[in-house]
């Protein structure tokens, strides 16, 4: 689409928002930036926009003036594609587009697009390792943290921009084609945003929607959604696994990595190499293999780098051992299927704080995942009585109702044992109580580090 001198209405005004806002004026269009929430400033959202980049900012209200004049209209990824909003101007022909196709427009090089419920930063991450072990120009991008549209404008056809892409940021993709696509899992997330199972699997499935059998898409065989969309994907699968021996693929056996091509098997390495806790990083570390073979990188560069690859923040973390006592930073645990993935790793009795923003999950699988290890459950936020009735209903006793973080911090620091852990992975967003995840991740470290040995 031809940008130059076009009116394009950038919707949110965070990250995502100004990187798009100041792509689209360093590509010849006019950028409008709107916000409906009225208790912003139009000064405090001016400020976060370089100096030098020409953008009207909107907040509250957009004149009808103006909307009638927009040629495109740029989602951030926190605002919903369904909204009477969106769809006024979807009925009058105007494309919506979001971050990535923007950006992609934009931008030059060879991509990789890794999405999935699970595991997307820590892949992400260690195949951004792995590309700058091989490649001079790789860009990490995306839900990650740094918006595509940041890098898009500076990349040249020797980039390589490693890009990792949530559900709501496929809702929009149009001629987005990666070079090697991932679908690590998809299990019950954001359905308050998707409303169903049907719509989130797709929004994944749309990664591939470009792809054609020069590409690859690499796809995790345990799980049900992504073997069955194997079958129907356009792209040529590269499967993973850590559960059974493939003929074709990755996979687990015992406590080695196997590649198996072309009717033999190639033993990769012994988990026991990697500083990675638990099977949803081993998964991830075979996603990555896959995603980087696939990208032509040779098979030494990938294990020196996955042998010295640590957790990335917030993700199984840990932390420090105070009082005999382990201390975990699982912040990212996000939803159940994530703190499921927290919980199997720990190896000792284990003290939990749980619960947050309500997403619509269920918290059954996560209950049945604890396995005895949990000693008690200390439970916060808004799901905090959803989730309790739950784990009675499993057999749990032993869970108490926190009304701050601190002070089910406080709890957890009273309950532990020296030889126990204490694991904060809540199965929950952390909107309502932290603006994210991170914030939450990063106090549960500060009360760790306030702790006396």
């Amino acid at each position: 689409m031809e940008l130059q001198g076009k009116k394009v209405l950038v919707v949110g005004t965070g990250i995502s928002g100004i990187g798009a806002v100041e792509a689209l004026h360093h590509a010849g269009a006019v950028p409008v930036l709107f916000d409906e929430n009225d208790k912003l400033s139009v000064e405090d959202v001016r400020a976060k926009i370089k100096p030098e980049v020409d953008a009207e900012v909107v907040i509250g209200t957009l004149p009808e003036e103006t909307a009638d004049s927009i040629a495109l209209v740029v989602l951030s990824p926190g605002v919903p594609t369904d909204t009477e909003f969106v769809e006024q101007f979807r009925q009058r022909g105007i494309r919506i587009w979001g971050e990535i196709e923007l950006a992609y427009e934009l931008g030059k090089g060879r991509v990789i697009g890794i999405t999935g419920t699970n595991g997307k930063t820590t892949t992400t991450t260690l195949v951004g390792e792995i590309m700058s072990a091989c490649f001079a120009d790789v860009d990490v991008v995306g839900n990650i943290g740094n918006p595509y549209t940041v890098t898009a404008l500076d990349s040249t056809e020797e980039t390589v921009t490693v890009a990792e892409i949530s559900s709501f940021q496929l809702e929009t993709v149009e001629k987005f084609r990666p070079d090697v696509s991932a679908i690590l899992n998809i299990t019950p997330d954001h359905l308050n945003r998707h409303h169903t199972m049907e719509n989130y699997a797709a929004a994944k499935e749309a990664i591939t929607r470009n792809q054609t059998k020069e590409q690859v898409c690499v796809l995790n065989y345990e799980n049900s959604y992504t073997r069955e969309f194997g079958g129907r994907c356009p792209a040529r699968v590269v499967w993973f696994s850590s559960q059974r021996t493939l003929t074709e693929g990755f996979y687990l056996d015992g406590e080695e990595i196997w590649q198996a091509e072309d009717d033999k098997a190639v033993k990769l390495m012994n988990i026991h190499e990697m500083k990675l806790m638990g099977t949803c990083n081993v998964e991830n570390v075979m996603a990555a293999i896959a995603i980087t073979r696939a990208m032509g990188v040779p098979m030494e560069t990938i294990l020196a780098v996955v042998r010295q690859f640590k957790a990335v923040e917030h993700r199984i973390e840990f932390v420090d051992t105070k009082g005999g006592v382990d201390y975990y930073n699982d912040s990212k645990g996000t939803n159940p299927d994530a703190a499921i993935q927290g919980i199997r790793a720990m190896n000792k009795p284990t003290v939990l704080i749980g619960g947050g923003y309500d997403k619509q999950s269920e918290y059954d699988e996560w209950i049945e995942a604890f396995d005895n290890k949990v000693k008690c459950l200390v439970l916060i936020g808004q799901t905090r009585e959803k989730i309790a009735d739950c784990a009675k209903r499993h057999g749990i006793e032993n869970v108490v109702l926190a009304d701050s973080f601190e002070e089910a911090f406080a709890i957890c620091v009273e309950q532990a044992q020296p030889g126990d852990a204490v694991l904060l992975s809540p199965a929950c967003a952390s909107w309502g109580m932290f603006p994210n995840y991170e914030v939450r991740g990063r106090m549960f470290k500060e009360l760790v580090e306030q702790l006396e040995e």
